[in-house]
């Protein structure tokens, strides 16, 4: 099985920044896209960001300018780096990873457990 583990959410001030990480782990042979999506309260899961394998990126028009992602293939971890975080930024982020091929299975998606981001006015 392939497991995502996120690290790096909590609570931060309006205009502060947090960097989250994100490890897939399980004989993993490939990862085509790693991605992050948010989920506020009463809302539906959202794209964030997300980065192919070669390191194409694609934006939230909410976040572009301010948040990055980033990608080491070799350590199947991706990162989203926020910077001037502002209250409509609070969701819980989640992790996700695109057809995952490990050494027996694929994956089409596959999702963490989520981590909570909170910014305060």
């Amino acid at each position: 099985q392939v497991q995502l583990v996120e690290s790096g959410g909590g609570l931060v001030q309006a205009g502060g920044s947090l960097r989250l990480s994100c490890a897939a782990s399980g004989s993993i042979f490939s990862i085509n896209a790693m991605g992050w999506y948010r989920q506020a309260p009463g809302k539906q899961r959202e794209l964030v960001a997300d980065i192919t394998s070669g390191g194409r990126t694609n934006y939230a028009d909410s976040v572009k300018g301010r948040f990055t992602i980033s990608r080491d293939n070799a350590k199947d971890t991706v990162y989203l780096q926020m910077n001037s975080l502002k209250p409509e930024d609070t969701a819980v982020y989640y992790c996700n990873a695109h057809d995952v091929r490990t050494t027996r299975h694929r994956f089409l998606e596959v999702w963490g457990q989520g981590t909570l981001v909170t910014v305060s006015s």
